[in-house]
């Protein structure tokens, strides 16, 4: 399968992820754990088909940030996963691709590095996007959907640690990487869905099942290799263009198969913060 066509169908099903969480009547945090523990098996009876070993020896500077993005992708997904409890899926994933924002922010202060006239305008537009998505003054979105956009936005800045932790992990790459941060989502989220939410596999019901299995073989599991598989042979640039399809998947599903309302205003300003992210990680001058 050549490399565009795997991240295309990558995105592509990435986008309807929030279909699935929905039907799942599951706390967050459990639904997030049992997603990364799903994934994790999935990775490595991949990984032992294809007869591909983790060399601890070459990798153990990296552990503790991979044990730490593992963990802070484990609460990242939680806080999306609870933000489709609050608010349509569009919103939550327009709120949640602001990541690209928080890190083109970061970045600079961290890296010493100066942001650029382009940069600068990229998260002024972005950031009116989002004023766009919430309303001027918030008053017409009803308590629920601010607090699925504040949790969105939650989402995006642990998502956009998670890619900032990565910039530093220089001996693990692609599944690998995945595997090794999937087992510390596990260590850390284990206690606290114990301390918060319990167990409640049984009560999820055949659907509920079915669709953690879908979320955590598929979505993950299956996906992320395709994902990280097909990075290897593609540019960049062309990456990051592609990754696009999974908000506008998530959209379609939300307002054509789900029937949740999303107004012109916020369309248009998802498009700014799409638009203006992707022309921030493009050579779009």
């Amino acid at each position: 399968m050549g490399a565009k066509l795997k991240i295309i169908i990558s995105m592509t099903v990435f986008g309807t992820i929030g279909l699935f969480v929905k039907n799942i009547p599951l706390a967050s945090g459990e639904i997030a754990l049992f997603r990364a523990i799903i994934a994790a098996v999935s990775i490595m009876i991949y990984q032992l088909l294809s007869r591909k070993r983790i060399r601890f020896s070459e990798i153990k500077k990296d552990l503790p940030l991979l044990f730490l993005s593992g963990a802070v992708m484990g609460f990242n997904w939680i806080l999306l996963f609870e933000a489709y409890n609050y608010t349509t899926i569009s919103i939550a994933t327009l709120s949640y691709y602001f990541a690209p924002v928080v890190v083109m922010i970061v970045c600079p202060i961290l890296f010493k590095e100066k942001m650029t006239i382009k940069q600068i305008a990229c998260f002024i537009m972005s950031t009116i996007g989002l004023i766009l998505i919430i309303g001027v003054d918030g008053a017409d979105m009803g308590l629920n959907n601010l607090k699925g956009i504040g949790l969105g936005l939650g989402a995006a800045v642990f998502y956009a640690i998670v890619i900032i932790l990565n910039k530093f992990i220089k001996n693990v790459t692609g599944i690998d990487r995945t595997l090794l941060q999937f087992f510390a989502a596990i260590i850390v989220l284990t206690p606290y869905v114990f301390a918060t939410s319990g167990i409640n596999l049984s009560s999820a019901g055949k659907l509920g099942i079915i669709n953690l299995l879908i979320v955590g073989v598929i979505h993950t599991g299956i996906i992320y290799c395709l994902y990280f598989s097909s990075l290897k042979d593609l540019k960049g640039q062309e990456a990051a263009i592609i990754s696009y399809i999974d908000p506008l998947v998530a959209i379609m599903v939300s307002v054509i198969i789900l029937g949740e309302t999303i107004t012109m205003t916020q369309i248009a300003g998802g498009l700014l913060i799409l638009g203006f992210t992707l022309m921030n990680e493009t050579q779009i001058k």
